[in-house]
């Protein structure tokens, strides 16, 4: 049976343990993230969209790479919105700018009418580079 370990970036540790979650577990050579938003240092929204979407891309930047991870890893995203059809350019934005080239991954977008407070969340699978 493949344990499943629990990878929390430095300085989130709060976070977590107040919501009781991981930031992500790994399992074997696959890394589940939990989803991520657009929260400030203290926890609180980003109150403009395009920096509360990239806030939440570099917060799951900071997940991955505490997996030593990076876009290049990532299979498959599920984005969930509070007003796909207004914001779907400044995501696309983002997006493309954190992603990169094809091969993309898989990408399911949902709209959601709550996000405890965010507009925006994102979370992955992703597989962990081989070390060897």
């Amino acid at each position: 049976m493949v344990q499943r370990e629990a990878i929390i970036p430095a300085k989130r540790h709060a976070l977590y343990e107040a919501h009781r979650y991981s930031a992500a577990i790994r399992s074997g050579d696959l890394l589940f993230v939990s989803g991520q938003v657009g929260s400030r240092d203290d926890g609180s929204p980003e109150p403009d969209f395009e920096r509360q979407v990239q806030q939440a891309f570099d917060n799951l930047t900071t997940v991955l790479e505490a997996a030593g991870c990076t876009f290049q890893d990532v299979i498959d995203i599920t984005t969930f919105h509070t007003d796909p059809e207004a914001q779907f350019e400044t995501i696309m934005a983002v997006r493309d700018r954190a992603i990169g080239d094809p091969p993309y991954p898989n990408w399911t977008a949902v709209g959601v009418n709550w996000l405890a407070g965010f507009d925006f969340e994102i979370k992955v699978i992703a597989r962990i580079p081989s070390t060897d």
